[in-house]
């Protein structure tokens, strides 16, 4: 028997940062996205974010590549979530998956739960650079929100 605890925070946003997942839509697409992750056999610890990105901390199988289990994800919730938008959402390529340990679960929960809050203070795009700042990713400007 493996023993494992792969754990997650997955950042991605809408394409071009349309505010696509407004109040009404958020928590449907949210509870999708946990049945999504569970469909995989992960465990959706928390999910949340704002209009136009959201973040996941969830708990991996070791049989799935990140990638793997974001293009699926991300697959299955934009056809969805099209549906509920008249075809007119999509989610942009690129995301940001981070490991975190189990020590930092909680303060990860937190930091998703006050989305709304944080975001009162800091734009997506400087969020998102702290994070691959704070993980040591190196990352060049001009190409961070390319396609």
């Amino acid at each position: 028997m493996s023993y494992t605890n792969l754990l997650y925070h997955i950042v991605y946003a809408t394409k071009e940062h349309y505010p696509f997942i407004t109040k009404d839509l958020r928590p449907k697409l949210h509870s999708y996205l946990g049945g999504t992750v569970r469909g995989m056999k992960g465990i959706a610890l928390e999910i949340g974010g704002v209009e136009d990105h959201v973040h996941l901390l969830v708990k991996l199988q070791p049989t799935i590549s990140v990638s793997g289990f974001l293009s699926k994800l991300k697959s299955n919730s934009s056809t969805y979530t099209k549906k509920l938008t008249n075809g007119r959402f999509s989610w942009r390529a690129r995301f940001g998956a981070f490991t975190i340990s189990e020590s930092q679960v909680e303060n990860v929960r937190d930091y998703i739960r006050t989305q709304e809050e944080h975001h009162r203070m800091m734009s997506f795009e400087d969020e998102f650079k702290v994070l691959l700042r704070k993980h040591n990713i190196e990352f060049d400007e001009r190409y961070l929100w390319t396609t």
